[in-house]
């Protein structure tokens, strides 16, 4: 215990009087594990807010949407084909209707999304549409009329030109002014404003209060001239059947499309709860990319660290050579350097750390300024990967060095030989 307690009082000694030396090894290691601190933070803020994000919708939903034959359904594949302006027109609103006979589905709405100009006397517009159907104020839990009404379903069987307002849209086209019974223009065609619904903000980019919705029919024959939807929505009544829905759901699908090759769907089922699942298996593979980028820096300050510890043996030669002569063992020798690199690192951690919390709350106070509530935590876990890394670090670059000073022959030592 002697021996050990020497050891560490001459790591504390060497490094104290090699100032200069010890904040330059230091430097780098703060900067690596700062890195990883803030890599890790970011990645858990990030994905907690687009789970909660996700959440939002519910639990206990399922969407069927189209998705271009032969690819997967998550796949760059798919997601390029629709981007590039793929069309999948097979996608109609029966189809929407049968799945919504299943016993399993409480409340289900069809939808699709456009672009149209809208004006309202000398204001004109490029608004977002959405089209959907009735059901969809039962689905979409977050859906709260402030003012008026909703669209009912016989407005949409009949072609009803009615439009219900976000928030945001309410505000940029009437301010505080009353806009229930107002007329506005949709591509040249006038639309009577029902209802206008309470704030709800951002899912992701996607800010719900700019939206116009309007009966799913009436977009589809008087806007756009198409038959086709872009997706539905399916609220289940008991989520410990979700799976036996989703196959069900799919065989529905297949027949409708008269499709035998799984390969050849034109649609994807999709549950909230797969969604979740599938977005932290990219955030654990995007953070796990991450932490490995933040971690070369603490490779290169762990280099740093040994070249320093190899420049240290070679200036002590001596001091170790007296220790041996003195009664030193290999092994102190060993745990002397050993320890100078493992408090280098530790130091490095616990500032690392501190410089960490302070960028990942720099950050958060940023995000929250420009809008976008997020918070970047410092957990106890990642806490512990800091240190894990740091502590690594230590041992792996100064175990050589200090093995080397450890097979030093006291009479080479003293005789000053740097062999």
């Amino acid at each position: 215990m002697h021996e050990l307690l020497v050891s560490i009082k001459l790591a504390f000694y060497n490094l104290r009087v090699n100032i200069g030396r010890t904040l330059l090894s230091l430097s780098g290691i703060v900067i690596g594990v700062s890195s990883v601190i803030l890599v890790l933070s970011l990645g858990a803020g990030v994905e907690k807010f687009v789970l909660e994000q996700v959440e939002s919708f519910g639990t206990n939903v399922i969407e069927i949407e189209i998705k271009v034959p032969k690819t997967g359904k998550t796949s760059t594949q798919n997601i390029g084909g629709m981007v590039g302006g793929t069309q999948i027109t097979t996608f109609k609103l029966k189809d929407a209707e049968e799945a919504g006979k299943l016993s399993n589905v409480e409340g289900w709405y069809a939808g699709m999304m456009g672009q149209q100009i809208t004006s309202y006397e000398n204001q004109n517009k490029q608004a977002l549409i959405w089209g959907a159907t009735a059901g969809i104020e039962e689905v979409d839990e977050q859906l709260e009329i402030k003012e008026g009404r909703f669209f009912s379903q016989e407005e949409d069987e009949d072609l009803r030109q009615v439009v219900v307002l976000g928030s945001e849209f309410k505000k940029d086209f009437f301010g505080e002014k009353k806009a229930i019974g107002k007329i506005i223009k949709i591509k040249g065609q006038p639309f009577k404003v029902v209802g206008i619904l309470k704030e709800r903000g951002s899912t992701g980019f996607f800010n719900f209060d700019t939206l116009i919705y309007l009966p799913l029919q009436t977009l589809q024959k008087k806007l756009t001239g198409i038959d086709y939807i872009q997706f539905a929505l399916y609220k289940l009544k008991d989520t410990n059947d979700l799976e036996l829905t989703t196959l069900e759901m799919t065989d529905i699908m297949r027949s409708r499309h008269e499709i035998e090759d799984p390969d050849d769907d034109d649609f994807a089922v999709t549950s909230i709860a797969e969604a979740i699942e599938m977005i932290e298996q990219v955030f654990w593979a995007v953070n796990a990319l991450l932490l490995a980028i933040a971690s070369i820096s603490l490779i290169v300050g762990g280099v740093g660290i040994m070249n320093v510890m190899y420049v240290a043996v070679v200036e002590r030669t001596f001091e170790i050579g007296l220790r041996k002569s003195l009664g030193a063992k290999n092994s102190d020798i060993l745990k002397q350097f050993l320890f100078e690199g493992i408090f280098l690192t530790l130091s490095g951690g616990i500032i690392g750390i501190i410089l960490g919390f302070i960028g990942a709350k720099g950050a958060s106070l940023l995000a929250t300024y420009y809008g976008f509530p997020l918070d970047f935590p410092i957990t106890l876990q990642i806490m512990l990967i800091g240190f894990g890394f740091a502590t690594g670090v230590g041992i792996i670059f100064g175990l050589r060095p200090a093995y080397k000073a450890s097979l030093l022959s006291p009479m080479e030592a003293l005789r000053g030989n740097k062999s």
